[in-house]
């Protein structure tokens, strides 16, 4: 059996008590000494990290993460390595990235009872989103896994996107598709190259989520939904609620055009539409 996590990395973060468990990470509370501020510690699984390829492009992405600045993203303060001992005794470099705390909850947690937000909250929610695409697109960094438990809402009320970079060097090494509803863009399912068209395809999935309370297409498995995505028409949100408007309809089938080249062009073209949507205006979509 492998042996217990050092209590502190690289002599100034120390380790606390799990807040997060996910198919790649595990998310500690930490609190670095130096600076004597709170911040959130990262670690990818022990299996991840003995892929030496995984680990360069981790790495690699990490260090991408760490220079984007936004206040719609989770900021990245540091990286390293902990060196650990497999059962054989061999050492191993076990990645982790040290993050900005943030207090509050997230998408995912808002719409795990299957009630939709009202429409002014989740346009505001998706306008965050897209701010922080926005910003990170323009660096020339895909996000690649825009979905509900990536998306923090503070105490008060701020949006923020988590997990820059991380995704892009999953996707490139060893993800699977694990969840029944998970959100599998087109690109990915049709084994098209990743751009940010990918990364509005699931803020337009996020956004049908939040107005409705469901996804656009539900499964029996990961591979249902996936095929769904690829070859379905998505329903429009207001035939699952009446009172949305026909303008916010447009702007989601939009985002969720199977086709890359029919979807918003950028980021900043779907905010300006929901934004308009926000005022009563008519929208380009």
């Amino acid at each position: 059996m492998a042996e217990p996590m050092a209590h502190r990395l690289a002599g100034r973060y120390e380790v606390r008590s799990l807040i997060g468990r996910g198919g790649m990470a595990e998310v500690h509370l930490g609190f670095d000494t130096r600076l004597s501020r709170v911040v959130a510690i990262k670690m990818l699984r022990r299996d991840l990290a003995q892929d030496s390829i995984f680990q360069a492009r981790f790495r690699r992405e990490a260090q991408s993460a760490a220079s984007l600045n936004h206040p719609n993203i989770v900021a990245v303060y540091d990286t390293g390595e902990e060196i650990i001992e497999d059962a054989t005794g061999r050492s191993i470099a076990v990645p982790y990235i040290v993050m900005e705390y943030v207090e509050g909850h997230t998408v995912k947690d808002l719409i795990s009872d299957g009630t939709a937000v009202p429409i002014n909250e989740a346009i505001e929610i998706v306008s965050g989103v897209l701010s922080a695409l926005q910003y990170s697109h323009a660096n020339h960094l895909v996000h690649r896994d825009i979905k509900p438990g990536n998306i923090m809402l503070t105490s008060d009320g701020k949006v923020k996107v988590m997990d820059f970079g991380i995704a892009r060097a999953l996707t490139d090494s060893q993800a699977t598709m694990t969840q029944t509803n998970a959100v599998v863009g087109t690109a990915q399912a049709r084994g098209e190259t990743v751009d940010a068209r990918s990364d509005l395809y699931s803020t337009g999935v996020v956004l049908f989520e939040l107005l409705t309370g469901r996804p656009p297409f539900k499964g029996d498995s990961a591979v249902a939904v996936a095929y769904q995505h690829v070859e379905q028409i998505p329903p429009t949100p207001s035939s699952i609620l009446s009172d949305i408007p026909d303008s916010l309809d447009r702007v989601v089938l939009k985002a969720l055009a199977k086709n890359r080249e029919d979807r918003y062009p950028s980021a900043a073209a779907m905010l300006a539409d929901l934004q308009r949507v926000a005022r009563g205006l008519d929208v380009g979509a």
